[in-house]
């Protein structure tokens, strides 16, 4: 039985003035799926992502979250914002914070858990990230690789239904790559729904259950990772791999 559809793009548009960042796109990611997009920089992969998590409004098209068309004048996009995780390049962690009052804030303030349930659960993930024995370590004390981590754990604790990642091991030191991808491919075991811009192909070719290679603006091709990186359809697709791998 197929897993019911996550998320659903329609012929999406977006532009920055004359600039058109994102043409006709359409995308289906299915519950407990991981799909990475791929593509050089400038192709179009972030500003979906921050398309889907509407922190760009599309100019056309749809959009369409656990099988409800999303629209900024019908939705509270700060509800919308809690079900789909965002992580960046850059943590963003309250440095005034500790990690675990950095994982506690949003639930706290934006959910209105109580305080003791928000902390047993920040524990929880801490745990799941790899970091039980960073909770009251202020963001500063950290390695890169670690804020990313509290970052993760952080989205995490909102209960998203799907997460966006992008590019999340792009600005670490080549070292603290692996301790990230490690985490994600443990949420990806766990059956959360992905979405993740990476430049990581090793990554994308073991965890995604399909891969996109975007071109500007436009999705050139879609595939199993087996597929799409051994055996392209597309020349555009077999330029950037070669380039690249």
């Amino acid at each position: 039985m197929k897993e019911a559809i996550m998320v659903k793009v329609e012929k999406l548009n977006k532009s920055f003035g004359d600039l058109h960042v994102l043409k006709d796109i359409d995308m289906t990611v299915r519950e407990r799926e991981v799909v990475c997009l791929i593509g050089a920089s400038g192709s179009g992969k972030s500003t979906l992502l921050r398309c889907l998590n509407f922190l760009e409004i599309k100019n056309s098209g749809k959009i369409f979250i656990g099988g409800e068309q999303i629209e900024e004048h019908t939705h509270d996009l700060n509800q919308i914002r809690a079900k789909v995780g965002m992580v960046f390049q850059h943590f963003h962690l309250f440095p005034h914070m500790t990690v675990i009052e950095n994982i506690m804030e949003a639930p706290v303030h934006v959910k209105k858990i109580p305080k003791d349930q928000a902390y047993e659960e920040a524990k929880e993930l801490l745990a799941k990230v790899g970091l039980s024995d960073k909770a009251n370590v202020y963001p500063g004390k950290l390695s890169g690789g670690q804020k990313q981590r509290v970052a993760i754990a952080r989205s995490l604790a909102m209960k998203p239904e799907v997460m966006l990642f992008d590019e999340p091991t792009s600005a670490l030191d080549p070292e603290l790559v692996g301790e990230v991808l490690v985490t994600m491919k443990k949420l990806a075991q766990e059956g959360m729904t992905m979405i993740v811009v990476t430049h990581e192909m090793g990554f994308a070719r073991e965890v995604a259950d399909s891969v996109i290679y975007m071109h500007d603006g436009r999705i050139v091709e879609v595939g199993h990772p087996d597929q799409l990186f051994h055996t392209p359809t597309q020349k555009r697709t077999k330029d950037f791999l070669d380039s690249v791998l």
